[in-house]
């Protein structure tokens, strides 16, 4: 019951605080204007309002259903892998409720406006020029989160697997 409430927890935390900041930079911001929170970190960190009616950095812009069709998917299938999580992951909850978080996050964006609703604008001159959301970087955490705690779960298995084999 633990782990369920843990997910639940940072998946609502999610949803929330990523459709709060959606809902601000929409009432505050036009179509591709910018705003520098911290004035001094501009044009390398600055909130730049934009749409994104495909998939990650605009790929398939005419897909838009399909990522929502996608992102359903997704959702329900790591709500049945959660199921069988061992109860001593102690990520697994937080790291699987920051990716489903930012799905429905991003998911709501595309029912209520037809796009994703991107700000979060990162940018090197000459190398690289991104806008996300909270929703977007919550999946990528999320991501991390989890593949570090199996890589480390993996880790000390092989390493009590040793010890195991050495005392034996």
């Amino acid at each position: 019951m633990r782990k369920w409430i843990i997910l639940g927890s940072a998946l609502a935390a999610t949803v929330v605080t990523d459709q709060a900041s959606k809902s601000w930079v929409v009432a505050n911001l036009e179509l591709y204007e910018s705003a520098a929170p911290i004035p001094a970190l501009a044009p390398l960190f600055q909130f730049t309002r934009s749409s994104n009616s495909g998939a990650a950095f605009g790929i398939l812009p005419m897909a838009g259903d399909v990522f929502l069709l996608v992102a359903l998917f997704i959702i329900a299938g790591l709500l049945w892998y959660f199921r069988d999580t061992r109860s001593e992951a102690r990520l697994a909850p937080v790291a699987i409720g920051l990716v489903i978080g930012g799905a429905i996050g991003n998911a709501l964006d595309r029912l209520q406006y037809g796009h994703v609703v991107d700000f979060i604008h990162y940018q090197i001159p000459d190398v690289i020029s991104n806008v996300s959301n909270l929703a977007d970087h919550a999946i990528v955490l999320g991501a991390l989160l989890a593949v570090g705690e199996n890589l480390w779960r993996d880790y000390q298995e092989r390493r009590s697997a040793a010890n195991d084999d050495s005392s034996a």
